[in-house]
Parts: structure tokens; C-alpha cells; sequence
């Protein structure tokens, strides 16, 4: 009775060589190593010769950099959809695409942009109070005073958009 041991291939990156290492379950006999062995050269050779036909061609400019090395049944691809940027025009201070309020999501891409800003030495646009330390918590005290001069651009997925002073939102 032969019993096989599992055979495990491993991969590296492209910049080291393939390499097999392998593994058994299961003491196995001398004729079932030696074709363990012998099936493990095999797959380095192939997978090595693989990798450096890849990189050539890479290299060479034969295959483009975004192509993919996928068969072409297997890939898919999908055709970009097209549209025109219209923007919708409210009618006094009226929020008409998303919330009424400032989301968290704006509200971290404010803080985060405006204290990049004034880390770099720009002007606050705020009397500083005492305790602040930080250009995160200066950015803070700034967007909740309503000092900032910014409006939020909100997009649909049609290209209807609107852009929001961020003194309109609460």
C-alpha cells in the first residue's frame, strides 16, 4: 500500500525565484518520495520559467501594464457609462440632495484637509482659545463656528449635483 504525503507549492514574490516546499501527512515509502521529489523540480522548473516569460514581457513592452494575464474568457469588462455634470439650483437656502446636516463622513474631509492647512502655517480663521493645542481640534472649533469658507459638492449618480455652502447644513 503507497501511502502520498501532500504537496504544497509556494510562491514568492516576483522579485525572488518560485520555490516548493513539501509537506506530509503520512510517513511514505521510498518510491513515493522519490516521485514527490521528482513532481516537485518539475513544477519549479515550469513556474520559474513562467515567471521570468511574464517579466520579459512586461519589461519589453509586450504585454500593457494593466492588462491582465487572465485568459480572455475569464475576464470581464464593462462599458463606462457617460453623463453630463448638471448642477441643480435650490430655490433660498434649501438642501435638496442628501441630509440636511453635515455627515460624518464630510465632516472628517473637512477637519482632516483644514488641518493639513494649518499645520502648514495658514491663518486661523478663529480667535485661537487657550486650550486648543492641535490643528485637528483648531479645525474643529473652526467648522462648528461656521468660519470656514466651503461648500460641499453632493452627487447623484445621474450627474445631478449641488453645491452647499457649509453654513446651510445644521
Amino acid at each position: 500500500m503507497l501511502s502520498f504525503g501532500a504537496l504544497l507549492v509556494v510562491k514568492h514574490s516576483s522579485n525572488q525565484k518560485a520555490s516548493s516546499k513539501t509537506k506530509t501527512a503520512k510517513p511514505m515509502d521510498s518510491r513515493a518520495k522519490k516521485s514527490a521529489s521528482s513532481l516537485s523540480r518539475s513544477k519549479k522548473k515550469i513556474t520559474g520559467r513562467q515567471d521570468i516569460t511574464q517579466e520579459k514581457a512586461q519589461l519589453q513592452g509586450d504585454a500593457p501594464p494593466g492588462k491582465s494575464m487572465r485568459p480572455e474568457n475569464e475576464v470581464v469588462t464593462y462599458t463606462e457609462v457617460d453623463f453630463e455634470l448638471k448642477e441643480i439650483i435650490p430655490n433660498e437656502n434649501e438642501v435638496l440632495i442628501g441630509p440636511s446636516r453635515i455627515t460624518r463622513f464630510e465632516k472628517a474631509r473637512i477637519t482632516g484637509a483644514r488641518s493639513l492647512q494649518l499645520s502648514l502655517g495658514a491663518p486661523a480663521f478663529i480667535k485661537v482659545p487657550p486650550d486648543v493645542r492641535d490643528s485637528v481640534s483648531l479645525a474643529t472649533f473652526e467648522l462648528d463656528a461656521n468660519a470656514l469658507p466651503i461648500s460641499i459638492r453632493r452627487v447623484l449618480p445621474n450627474g445631478v449635483y449641488q453645491d452647499i455652502p457649509i453654513g446651510w447644513l445644521k
